[in-house]
């Protein structure tokens, strides 16, 4: 498990403590003569969407100015460690906000200068008929550069910063990179699925990364049959057949798409674009009625409505939601949260929670302003705010 040093842990913690009070007292105070203003622990649903609205938009304002700092420096930093970057606009924004590529740069284990030209080249690499092109210059020159355990927070800033100040559709984001930056793809979409809308890799390498993460994620491969170094393209035609096989065995998930470009090495000549235009036509569900979290050797808290305050490298949850009922069907992981909102469930009605036909749970789950809160300080995402949580624990369940 990656571990960041703790004095960025306890700046960033104490600024969220900072942050938190200051939203919270700010609806409090202005939102008092509002009729939907919660009034009580309890919410009705429509007050949690009004207090959900205020919360966000209280938790823009308090970052901005900060954020376009660092936005207008085309550099950010968290936990330490610094990204360079630079983004492109194409075609005209539609309503709902424009959608975001992540595009990543190759290279890898080799002198700065030779990433520095890789990142260059990349800017002008590919174009899109809508949306902004983001293109990080990868923090080390390092062989596993775009998936060390620095990028996943990296990215989420991103996503957030976009979000706000550049008016970005959170549901329309996209996940792209080619080579070293195709290694990275391979790695991030499992493990960030549900911050993406699609991903798709070019010339890349998994290393030791399972494809399970990517039952809600649309993902497309792309590799050249004559790009033999380190076996790329069997690799490739091996994650075909177990994409495959996934899609086979759940046919509701594990959407992809896998071409291995005749007569084409590292460089595929750009036969790739067509990925582009394949992502674009998905829009991402931040509430999958089924999630199957498989933890990467970087670990993360939260993926979907399910939260592990304490993971571990590669353990495993599946769960799903049908109706009033969420049946765990399999888990290597003892204690876990379940998130939920109206998106999910009537949160006015009983939930039933099962796990290996025992019923851990029945009752209403409250909708809080601090589960509300919760959300939105963690992903900074407007349309992934949950508004209630059931805690789980198996411990005294014989598995």
């Amino acid at each position: 498990m990656v571990d960041f040093p703790s004095f960025y842990r306890f700046y960033w913690d104490l600024k969220i403590v900072i942050i938190t009070f200051f939203i919270f007292f700010t609806i409090s105070s202005c939102n008092s003569k509002n009729k939907n203003t919660p009034t009580r622990s309890r919410l009705s649903k429509s007050e949690a969407i009004f207090y959900a609205k205020n919360s966000f938009n209280n938790f823009k304002s308090q970052l901005m100015k900060e954020r376009q700092k660092e936005m207008d420096l085309r550099q950010i930093t968290v936990d330490g460690t610094k990204m360079k970057f630079d983004f492109q606009y194409f075609g005209k924004k539609p309503k709902e906000g424009w959608s975001l590529y992540f595009s990543l740069h190759g290279g890898g284990q080799t002198e700065p200068a030779v990433n520095e030209k890789q990142w260059v080249r990349h800017q002008s690499l590919y174009e899109v008929s809508e949306g902004i092109v983001f293109i990080p210059r990868s923090p080390t020159n390092t062989w596993n550069m775009w998936h060390q355990g620095h990028i996943d927070p990296l990215f989420n800033r991103i996503i957030q910063n976009m979000i706000m100040l550049y008016e970005v559709d959170p549901n329309k984001v996209y996940l792209m990179g080619y080579s070293a930056g195709g290694d990275g793809v391979y790695q991030l979409a499992p493990r960030m699925a549900d911050r993406f809308a699609a991903a798709a890799m070019m010339a890349g390498h998994p290393n030791e990364t399972s494809p399970l993460g990517l039952r809600n994620l649309p993902f497309t491969i792309h590799m050249g049959k004559n790009d033999t170094p380190y076996n790329r393209n069997k690799v490739a035609a091996e994650w075909k057949g177990k994409l495959k096989v996934l899609r086979n065995n759940d046919p509701e998930g594990y959407p992809h798409l896998v071409i291995i470009h005749q007569d084409k090495g590292h460089w595929m000549e750009l036969l790739d674009t067509v990925a582009i235009t394949w992502m674009s036509k998905y829009i991402r569900n931040p509430f999958p009625k089924k999630v199957v979290w498989k933890q990467d050797d970087v670990t993360h808290n939260r993926f979907y409505w399910l939260k592990d305050e304490n993971p571990t490298q590669r353990s495993l949850i599946v769960a799903s939601i049908e109706g009033q009922a969420i049946d765990i069907e399999s888990t290597s992981v003892s204690d876990f949260i379940i998130m939920l909102n109206d998106s999910l469930i009537d949160m006015d009605k009983s939930v039933v929670v099962k796990y290996d036909g025992k019923e851990l749970f029945n009752a209403t789950v409250l909708r809080t302003s601090t589960t509300i809160l919760k959300s939105i300080m963690e992903y900074g995402d407007p349309e992934s705010v949950y508004y209630g949580e059931i805690p789980i624990s198996l411990d005294n369940i014989t598995r």
